[in-house]
């Protein structure tokens, strides 16, 4: 009996150490399952990666950035029956276990042993969002451990919509998909919010095996697999029978969104990625994991007009193949860059050449001589500037076409882009004055040569540049800064950027509108006038010497502004030497600027003639004197005078010229008289004993300049 007693003592004190050991160690492994799921978990992989998206102001999807491609979307946004379906075939007891189903394991392990293999997962819905989430890399012994580590410490910190939230944006779908927003707007077209039970039920059979079960790929295997999750939802009495066998029996569905590749707008998008950059601080890295919204200026006709232009190589001269263009167009009213062609045959990534400095040539003449000139009382447009052949300072300037007219007006010389008038004119401006101009625009010129007012730079300007220092003219004087992204949105729908353009005053309203009627006419009649656009276009053509091949072109320009655009075009090869040269100059992108206004005219109508601004003088046009005056010359009687001498000669088609009577005389002939509006002239007093010879002289009141004299006629009896 003592035995006995001692025998059940000892049999109590062993089970109490085994107990309280097997307690103990189960205290250690809770504990070290809890301290582990801190270890394995990083909270950094809860932000999941998410597509940027570039888009227009209508909605419209011009481009995506990604590590992988994904959607985000809110619990509350899912239907139920597509949380539901999930639930159903993939983790029935979710919300009834903690992280880990150990119903689920016993029963999988049971399922194994009898069939001799694997046939029964036992991960739950948690456990498999741990596994993608912070163990995908991981294929050691203990991966399981940590999975399920990770999964407890998911559920004791986290809701369950949480977790199934994070399931859901995170699983992946197949086709580069990642996320069950992306998922149903790429099979369906249409948010998930939208999605029925069906479709619902497509995407969580996914879940599963996305590549084996693809819609697309497999389609009668992903119906099989849909129908066994529509069992699952019957099974758990989440759908009706008599809904399960009818949605059975539905096709797939699908409406399948097909990625068409747009390189029209990879050049804008380069642009907007850079900007981005440089005035945000996103870099492409942040971009493709932030999943933020990006909206931006583009202009989806001009973009699209201007890019298959690019494509015609009748528009870009060229000794060989290879010459490659820029061109940016923006509104002259807000700045924001309608659009941007950075080369032709531009992909992703490749040298954005809107945004690459180039010799501007002659279209630096507005901005850097002419424009400044005009602020002072002295040079106004009408004023006569010296046109000859010159040195000044070591530096010859010599006009393109060899002739030079002695002397010509500011408007002259612009239109008819004479180089000696402007280098002179700069000189006598002074180059400092000029660059103080240049800085208002926000140009930087290290040179201090008159080669900048040929636009000789060593550093050159970009075409954007180009076309925000024109916005001086184009807005009355004032520049605009150039801007392609109108606002950006973060996850959470918010704006957390917004485009906005600083305007400086450059020049006053009036030297402003002054040059859009000079550049005008140069449009109309001078070096701008190669090709066609019928209504109001303001602009000057530029181009630049080759440097290895004489009397070849290295780069030509043309920048020019409607009413409400304003635009810049570079054509040239981006190596010039020996080998690579234009075999045309400035007409050529001045007719691709009109052709690509003219085509977007059809699209939206432009405006057919710039409003000249309050409180500013018109300019008149130009006079252009005759090149010829016949001169008749007779006697009169009456009056006063008993002999007078009738002067008359063809009149000019311009009523506004003016014509000098000049008497010949020994030593320096005398005028006699001045006519307006009128072709004669009547000579009083005069004597019939001795001849007396006369000639007129047309006269431009605007440029006070004489033209040439009339034939000479002599009265006498």
């Amino acid at each position: 009996m003592h035995k006995s007693k001692s025998s059940i003592r000892k049999k109590m004190k062993w089970l109490l150490i085994s107990s309280a050991f097997i307690l103990i160690v189960a205290i250690i492994g809770y504990t070290a399952i809890l301290f582990g799921g801190n270890l394995v978990v990083d909270e950094e992989e809860l932000i999941l990666d998410a597509t940027t998206t570039i888009e227009t102001s209508d909605g419209n999807i011009i481009g995506k950035l990604y590590n992988e491609n994904r959607i985000p979307v809110n619990i509350e946004e899912i239907p139920g029956h597509v949380t539901e379906a999930f639930v159903a075939v993939e983790d029935r007891r979710f919300y009834d276990h903690g992280g880990v189903d150990f119903q689920s394991v016993v029963r999988a392990v049971y399922r194994d042993i009898i069939a001799m293999a694997k046939v029964e997962g036992a991960s739950t819905i948690t456990q498999q969002l741990a596994k993608n989430l912070f163990l995908h890399n991981d294929k050691t012994w203990m991966r399981k451990t940590k999975e399920v580590m990770a999964a407890i410490h998911l559920e004791r910190k986290y809701s369950k919509d949480e977790i199934l939230e994070l399931y859901l944006n995170e699983i992946y779908f197949g086709q580069g998909l990642y996320g069950i927003e992306t998922a149903s707007q790429t099979f369906f077209s249409k948010s998930v919010k939208d999605l029925n039970v069906t479709e619902g039920a497509l995407l969580a059979g996914l879940a599963k095996a996305p590549n084996g079960y693809s819609p697309v790929d497999h389609p009668k295997k992903a119906k099989a697999r849909r129908n066994v999750v529509l069992k699952a939802m019957d099974d758990t009495g989440k759908i009706s029978t008599e809904k399960r066998m009818s949605s059975q029996g539905k096709t797939l569905g699908l409406k399948v969104k097909k990625n068409k590749p747009n390189p029209w707008t990879d050049s804008y998008n380069d642009l907007v990625l850079q900007e981005a950059k440089e005035e945000y601080n996103l870099s492409n890295n942040e971009l493709k994991r932030g999943g933020y919204r990006i909206v931006v200026n583009m202009n989806e006709k001009a973009q699209q007009i201007a890019y298959k232009k690019f494509k015609n190589g009748d528009y870009f001269p060229g000794n060989t193949k290879g010459v490659q263009g820029a061109f940016v167009m923006m509104e002259q009213d807000s700045g924001k860059i309608v659009a941007a062609i950075g080369g032709r045959d531009y992909q992703l990534g490749d040298l954005n050449r809107v945004t690459v400095n180039r010799q501007p040539g002659s279209t630096m003449k507005p901005i850097a001589v002419y424009g400044p000139a005009m602020m002072q009382e002295a040079y106004q447009p009408y004023t006569l500037i010296r046109d000859q052949k010159m040195e000044i300072n070591g530096y010859t300037a010599t006009n393109y076409d060899g002739n030079y007219e002695g002397a010509v007006s500011i408007f002259e010389a612009l239109i008819e882009s004479k180089n000696a008038s402007a280098v002179w004119l700069l000189n006598e401006l002074g180059v400092s004055n000029a660059k103080d101009y240049l800085t208002k625009m926000d140009i930087t010129v290290p040179d201090e040569g008159l080669a900048i007012a040929l636009g000789g730079l060593s550093e050159g300007l970009t075409p954007l540049k180009m076309a925000e220092s024109y916005t001086s003219f184009a807005r009355n004087g004032e520049t605009i800064d150039s801007f392609a992204i109108d606002k950006i949105y973060d996850k959470q729908n918010e704006v957390i950027f917004q485009g906005e353009a600083a305007t400086t005053d450059v020049f006053s309203p009036q030297v402003a509108w002054n040059m859009t009627s000079i550049l005008t006419e140069a449009v109309n009649e001078g070096t701008a006038s190669a090709g066609e656009y019928s209504k109001a276009l303001a602009g000057k053509t530029g181009s630049t010497q080759h440097p290895h091949v004489a009397d070849e072109v290295k780069d030509a320009w043309f920048v020019g502004y409607t009413p409400q655009y304003v635009s810049a075009l570079w054509m040239g090869y981006d190596t010039s030497d020996k080998e690579h040269y234009l075999t045309g100059g400035s007409e050529y992108p001045t007719k691709l600027t009109k052709a690509i206004l003219s085509e977007l005219d059809k699209e939206q109508t432009l405006t057919a003639t710039f409003k000249k601004p309050e409180n500013v003088k018109d300019l008149p046009k130009p006079i252009k004197l005759p090149e010829e005056v016949v001169l008749n010359g007779d006697y009169s009687f009456g009056g006063f005078s008993l002999f007078k001498g009738k002067l008359q000669w063809t009149p000019a088609k311009d009523d506004r010229v003016v014509y000098h009577i000049y008497q010949e005389k020994e030593g320096v002939d005398e005028r006699i008289g001045k006519v307006e509006e009128k072709n004669e002239f009547t000579v009083n007093n005069i004597s019939i004993f001795k001849a007396t010879s006369y000639y007129v002289v047309p006269y431009d009141p605007l440029t006070k300049r004489e033209g040439n004299k009339s034939n000479t006629v002599t009265l006498s009896m």
